[in-house]
This record gives C-alpha cells, structure tokens and sequence, in this order.
C-alpha cells in the first residue's frame, strides 16, 4: 500500500520524533508513504489569517505536485497541515476563488486535487481493531492512557470529516487494539493553547494546566497526542503549566504513533523517545514489569497442568 506523504515542516524540526514514529510504525504495518517530492510549506496556523488565497495557494501547490505523482490520496500527521490541505481543496470548488490562486502558482492546479487524511485514519481504516490486535507483539499491558485530540483534528466537523467533533474515539479504538487501557477524558477536544505559547504564554499554561491537571488527578500513565503543537505545550511547558494550576506535573505526553510503535515491537530509539522532555522511562519500566508479571503466570499455569 504506497500512499503520498506530506511530512510538513515540524516533522523535521520541532517534531522530529512524530516524523520518526510515524515512518518506524507505518513500516512495521506494511504501508509505504512516498513522501512527495519538492513539498513546501502549507502555511499553517498563521498563513490562513493574514490572506485565505495565498494559504491556498501554498496548499494547491503540494496536492498539485501530488496530483502530477498520479495520488489520489495525500496522507499528513499533522492536524494543522491535514485542516490546510482539506479547507483548501474545498474552497478550490469554487471558480473565482480557484483562479484567484491559480494566478499565484505557477501553473494551474489540476482540476481534480488529491484527498487528504491524517496517519491516524489511514491506519483505521487499513487495519480494523481485531487484525491490529493480532499484529502487536509488545501489547501496552498495564498502562492507562487518555487520548488528547486538541481542537483541529476534529473541526470544522464537515471538512474534517473526523467522527463527532466534540467526542471522536479513533485514537482510543487505535490503543485499545494495542493493549492499553483507555481512560474517558472530558477535556479531549479542548484548545491547549496552541500557537499563542509565545505571545500569550499565560494563557497557554493555563489551557495546558487544565489539560495535565485532570489527566494527573485520573491517574494514568501518559497522554497520547497526535498534534506537534499540542505535543509541546503538555511536554515542553509543563513548569509553566504548574506554576498556573500550583501543582505539580511529571507527565509523559507521547505521540500515538510512538505508543502504537512500541506496541508493535520497535525499539523506542527508532520512535524518538529520547525526543521527550518528561521521560518515557517509567511507562516503559512499567510496560516491561507487566509483561514479566504475565509471562510468570503463564509459566504458573503450564507448571500447574504438568
């Protein structure tokens, strides 16, 4: 299965270990992403709100270069790239608006632009929950997770596409399949904060703090996330955040990709687990005592029916 891959630009910057984690586990699932050559940047979270045709146009770029690859399918793990690339396509339907951009390309883009979707969906639909499950060899026995969607990943609800846009539970079916154990979180689809860490950094802890704060008081192991930006507001800002909610936070905030890779057998150094602020460590000492704790029973029970 080869799909068109846009990386966008945090996979090779902020979010190397994302790009990381996303290659090492589509490759164990046997998915081949054929990342699309000459890919720029989509303009991300600011380029929509200073010129709506230029955002596109940046956009119209990459699905054309894809187009001309022969795809009909460009598959992203950003939430913020997948919500560029989709309002794109979808304000490109409409004639003034497609020539407005067509005049800022060098060519026309082709009239019939690829689809889009996250790394997350492509694996759902590739792989229902009982044929992942019986792919995984290091199943994530033991952990309580939440899954953080943040506020992109589901809305707009009809141009994302991405199951109800106030409770989606794709990322729960994902982990699930690979042995944790999923805890409801209430807070799931809420904003962290996003891009305003910088020039609003007050109200990006606070936002983050609500976030850590009630995944600490439900006691789970880690927060599995699938956006670059939310990844490092609930890692990286984690000081800040308690400062705000006067607690403490030692959180780990792991990509799905990563919990799913490890679940599949790959070494954690292939995942970019080194990549952390708050370390992996204790989920994986965890992981490792659980299984040692099964493989103990099992022996019990083969001992007991000799």
């Amino acid at each position: 299965m080869k799909f068109a891959y846009y990386p966008g630009c945090s996979q090779e910057g902020s979010a190397l270990d994302y790009g990381k984690s996303t290659g090492a586990l589509c490759a164990a699932l046997g998915i081949e992403l054929a990342e699309i050559p000459g890919w720029s940047c989509c303009g991300s979270t600011p380029a929509h709100a200073v010129d709506t045709q230029l955002s596109a146009a940046l956009c119209a770029r990459n699905l054309d270069l894809a187009a001309k690859e022969g795809a009909d399918q460009v598959v992203t793990p950003c939430p913020s790239c997948l919500s560029n690339l989709r309002l794109a396509a979808d304000r490109m339907k409409e004639p003034a608006f497609r020539k407005g951009v067509n005049e800022l390309l060098d060519a026309p883009a082709a009239e019939i632009l690829p689809e889009s979707t996250s790394v997350m969906q492509l694996i759902g639909r590739v792989y229902d929950a009982d044929t992942l499950a019986a792919r995984v060899k290091s199943p994530l026995t033991g952990i309580k997770l939440v899954a953080y969607y943040g506020c992109l990943m589901s809305r707009p609800a009809d141009v994302m596409q991405f199951g109800d846009p106030e409770n989606p539970t794709l990322m729960e079916t994902l982990l699930s399949a690979c042995g944790a154990e999923m805890v409801e979180f209430p807070l799931k689809t809420v904003c962290c904060g996003a891009s305003f860490g910088i020039p609003e950094r007050p109200l990006t802890a606070r936002n983050s703090g609500r976030i850590l704060e009630l995944a600490s008081r439900l006691g789970v192991d880690a927060i599995a996330v699938a956006c670059p930006l939310c990844q490092m507001n609930l890692d990286l800002r984690q000081k800040q955040a308690a400062k705000v909610e006067d607690a403490h936070f030692h959180m780990p905030v792991l990509y799905f990709t990563q919990l799913m890779g490890l679940a599949m057998g790959i070494a954690p150094e292939h995942l970019g687990l080194d990549q952390l602020c708050v370390s992996a460590g204790p989920l994986l000492r965890k992981m490792d005592a659980a299984r040692a704790a099964q493989g103990a029973k099992g022996t019990e029970a083969k001992g007991g029916k000799a």
